[in-house]
């Protein structure tokens, strides 16, 4: 089967919607590109199905080139039959196609390969062939005192070494084992002796085992950090092989081992050295390189789910709601060294710095309102943005009293994530930026900045340091960039760029700019002043058509000379639009919104040779509200008055927070006390939750009852189920959500059970050091 087949039957779609988007991606286009204005060639693709699509492509293409490798590697040796060649061209996987290719790999000197230059070969073929024969009376005949063989038993040692290595160049029997261990085997944890105190934190494990197929992406993440970390150790345990009181009893695996090359007890002389050596090549061999193999896979698995959490949380937090073009003051607050203050305009230029000192040691409460106070007069402040750091709630309460002082004229305030806020500050970025400002100013400003447009300003912050990560430490690396990349470029795309007030790091991300191409928008733009129409675009430098056709779509400018450039309506596009206006004599300030008429529209009378009706109708729709933001409208969460520590909650509390972070088992609330609570999964919804983002996603303002407060360990367990009653049973929870809790201590084999509400509570304590301890 070729690529583009199994392309099409992985995604189910048509073979020629593969084969036109392989010809774009070929070419060079960009996938948002490709979604939003080659719906006819695709059939309408969208932009997941066309990532997926470009992943797989990549893999498949490097099978297809190991493919080819393998095949002349092998034709080289002279060794590769018609049924090698049909079995390498069938292989539908890497791990597949190396299995098959093991007994023909140029290897080191083993062992087993000593043997085989001693001449061992043979013998071990003899009593495979003829297992009546006796191994002793046959290996004295293999005897060589020039090779190192000098007794019968070192030449049956040798025979034994070739037949395991035989045995792990099977690629049939390599597959068989690994399906059965992934279906039985499970992962037994336990902790280095010495190492209790100092991993604390993994104390979960210390005693665990689970099967290996139910393990969740954290807690295997959490699992390999233990083991990395020196504090746990893990092994592949596997029922009916590892339970046996008896080591010279044949276990699952070894049977297999032995039914592979046909061998069993039928009271033959070579019968027992044959079966002997079914079970090293399992114990000895076998078993080591599957333990590895499966949790390789294992972590791989986890690491791309924990990759999926953090590239739908990033998708969250990039396209959260917008406060919008209104001056804003970011506070980023401090006690010892004082509240750094910044005032921001409608554009997001800063206007204003200073420094306030209202908290302890100075205590500058009244100075400190009089002087923000006077910065919202002069600056027309619309909105007061608080990072959530230290000392964020004592100065949520100076915003209160500065509004109940001065309630004219109004303004709005509200906390927000200061996350990466100090990596930007001390970035190159931040330094080109603002040269003449003082470090501790900048992660205010980005703050603000932050709350008047979110993606705006998170884009300049490397993702991972923005706080929404499950273990991000613990993944590959280079495949959680590429997947947050396409997160940050999808959303980019989505919501289009003003190219007149962008920044260089937002015009990167545009499809078809790099980040030279999106500097030197930048710097034609403060040379020659706003761009007034796309096609000026073409006069930056080293902006082709090519890059044009990319990005021109993604680009608005909100008061051009064409109204055209503030929507998504690409300038391929505008003849199309210009045939509507001629055919119903209109022009296009009077067609732009008339719902009334646009609806009546019909797409068919308008498609020609280049664009089909899917395109059409986008345009129409666009057309209807041109450039829309898809983001949600801006909403703000009231932190319960009073309540500012841990020590303030008490359970039972009914509470307004703001999703922080999702994870596969649950949801992170900041709650206005320093310390985000968990609600657990089971605590999401009264009906069974398979993935927490089925209900809650970053961002999202939400109701919760406090259930538990641990001060000792800063722990906060939450509900979303308003009825819930701390410390009781909850009715209707289904008991499959608990399996996404951690297993505290343990044993092998060991299950148990507890009333769905009970658990619900007992897993919120185990489940908060996940995310974490992952950061």
């Amino acid at each position: 089967m070729n690529i583009i087949q199994r392309l099409a039957d992985e995604l189910g779609v048509r073979s020629a919607q593969i084969e036109a988007t392989v010809r774009l991606l070929d070419d060079g286009a960009t996938v948002p590109f490709i979604a939003r204005y080659r719906k006819e060639a695709t059939a309408g693709l969208d932009d997941t199905q066309l990532r997926q699509l470009d992943e797989r492509l990549g893999y498949l293409r490097e099978l297809e080139d190991r493919r080819a490798t393998v095949i002349e590697s092998i034709r080289e040796q002279g060794k590769l039959t018609d049924e090698l060649q049909a079995a390498l061209t069938a292989a539908e996987t890497k791990t597949r196609l190396e299995d098959l290719y093991a007994p023909y790999k140029p290897k080191r000197r083993t062992r087993a390969q000593i043997a085989r230059e001693a001449g061992l070969e043979p013998l071990l073929d003899a009593l495979l062939e003829d297992p009546t024969r006796d191994p002793a009376t046959l290996a004295d005949a293999y005897r060589n005192s020039e090779a190192g063989v000098e007794e019968a038993d070192a030449a049956l040692e040798g025979a034994r070494q070739i037949f395991m290595e035989r045995a792990a160049e099977q690629a049939d029997l390599l597959g068989q084992l690994r399906d059965v261990l992934r279906d039985k085997g499970q992962l037994v944890a336990s902790v280095v002796p010495g190492e209790e105190q100092k991993g604390a934190k993994f104390a979960d494990y210390f005693e665990y085992s689970e099967a290996l197929q139910t393990i969740p992406s954290h807690r295997a993440l959490a699992l390999f950090r233990g083991r990395s970390e020196g504090v746990l150790r893990l092994k592949l345990r596997v029922p009916g092989q590892d339970d046996l009181e008896d080591v010279s009893a044949m276990g699952l695996c070894d049977a297999m081992v032995a039914s592979h090359f046909g061998l069993r007890d039928g009271g033959r002389a070579a019968d027992g050295w044959l079966l002997e050596s079914a079970r090293w090549a399992w114990r000895v061999k076998l078993a080591l390189q599957m333990e590895s193999e499966l949790f390789m896979r294992l972590r791989e698995s986890a690491e791309e789910e924990a990759i999926r959490v953090f590239g739908e949380n990033l998708r969250d937090l990039l396209l959260a709601a917008p406060a919008g073009t209104r001056a804003t003051m970011g506070l980023d607050p401090g006690l010892r060294t004082g509240v750094k203050v910044v005032v921001v305009d409608r554009t997001g230029k800063l206007v204003a710095s200073t420094t306030i000192f209202p908290h302890p040691p100075k205590k500058q409460w009244q100075a400190s309102i009089e002087t923000l106070a006077g910065l919202i007069r002069e600056h027309q402040v619309e909105l007061i943005s608080i990072g959530n750091g230290t000392a964020s709630r004592e100065t949520d309460k100076l915003v209160q009293d500065l509004r109940r002082q001065y309630p004219q004229p109004a303004v709005h305030s509200l906390m927000v994530s200061e996350a990466g806020a100090s990596v930007y500050s001390a970035s190159e970025l931040a330094a080109r930026e603002f040269p003449d400002l003082d470090v501790a100013y900048r992660g205010a400003v980005s703050i603000a900045r932050r709350l008047q447009d979110p993606l705006a300003e998170l884009v300049k912050i490397d993702a991972k340091s923005i706080g929404v990560g499950q273990y991000q430490h613990d993944v590959n690396q280079s495949k959680l960039a590429r997947q947050l990349d396409a997160v940050v470029e999808d959303c980019v795309n989505a919501v289009g760029v003003e190219i007149n007030t962008a920044s260089a790091p937002l015009l990167a991300q545009v499809a078809g700019l790099s980040d030279s191409l999106a500097a030197n928008i930048v710097t034609h733009r403060e040379q020659h002043g706003a761009f007034v129409d796309r096609q000026q675009l073409l006069e930056v430098p080293r902006l082709g058509p090519r890059a044009f056709e990319q990005a021109a779509g993604f680009l608005r400018i909100r008061e051009g000379r064409n109204p055209l450039d503030a929507s998504a309506v690409h300038p391929e596009a505008y003849p199309l639009v210009e045939r509507i206006l001629q055919h119903h004599g209109r022009d296009i300030h009077s067609l732009i919104g008339d719902s009334r008429f646009l609806n009546s529209l019909a797409a068919n009378d308008y498609i020609d040779a280049q664009f089909g009706e899917p395109t059409v109708r986008d345009i129409i729709a666009e057309l209807d509200k041109p450039g829309r933001d898809p983001r949600p409208e801006f909403k703000t969460a009231s932190f319960k008055e009073g309540v500012e520590t841990l020590k303030d909650l008490q359970p039972g509390m009914l509470l307004e927070g703001v999703i922080s972070n999702v994870t596969n088992f649950g949801a992170f609330v900041d709650i206005g006390v320093h310390q985000d609570g968990l609600v657990h999964i089971s605590a999401l919804a009264d009906r069974f939750v398979r993935d927490p983002r089925e209900v809650v996603r970053a961002g999202q303002v939400v109701k919760v009852k406090v259930m538990e407060v641990d001060i000792a360990r800063n722990r906060v367990g939450l509900s979303m189920r308003l009825a819930d009653e701390p410390g009781k049973p909850a009715a209707g929870q289904r008991d499959s959500n608990s399996r996404s809790k951690p297993a505290a201590s343990k044993k092998p084999g060991k299950t148990e059970k507890q009333p769905a509400g009970k658990q619900a509570n007992t897993t919120m304590a185990a489940a908060f050091a996940k995310l974490k301890d992952s950061s």
